[in-house]
């Protein structure tokens, strides 16, 4: 196993999350949330916000650590992380590695990731989504 550990930003908007459609999918996983490795010297929460910058342009803030886990799918070592919108829209700003980006409700989310989340992901969502 990889020790490279992930950061996910799970962004909610006005009962909406923020997905991306990676150019490549790891096995199942086409739709996700913003993320990407935790580089030497950040901590899990930045590396999430500088990801979602990176791939989607929106400036965004840490709300809370949500938990992580051992991603079933892929192996890799995941830190979940809820955000906040602190400005910015939302587009593709990672052409090589982003094919689209889409705020989801709760339906719009289920069908483009059908897979269990980790629950305290799902709870904030839950918490959250209309």
């Amino acid at each position: 196993m990889s020790e490279e550990v992930i950061a996910a930003a799970v962004i909610v908007s006005k009962g909406t999350v923020l997905l991306i459609r990676r150019r490549v999918a790891e096995g199942e996983l086409s739709w996700q949330f913003p993320a990407g490795k935790v580089e030497p010297g950040e901590d899990a929460e930045y590396a999430g916000v500088r990801e979602t910058f990176e791939e989607t342009g929106l400036t965004v803030g840490v709300v809370e650590r949500l938990g992580e886990r051992v991603h079933p799918a892929t192996g890799r070592p995941m830190v979940y992380v809820g955000c906040e919108v602190l400005a910015g829209a939302a587009y593709v700003a990672a052409a090589e590695e982003v094919a689209e980006v889409e705020w989801c409700g709760r339906s719009t989310f289920a069908a483009r990731v059908p897979h269990a989340l980790h629950q305290q992901v799902q709870d904030y969502l839950d918490a959250q989504l209309i």
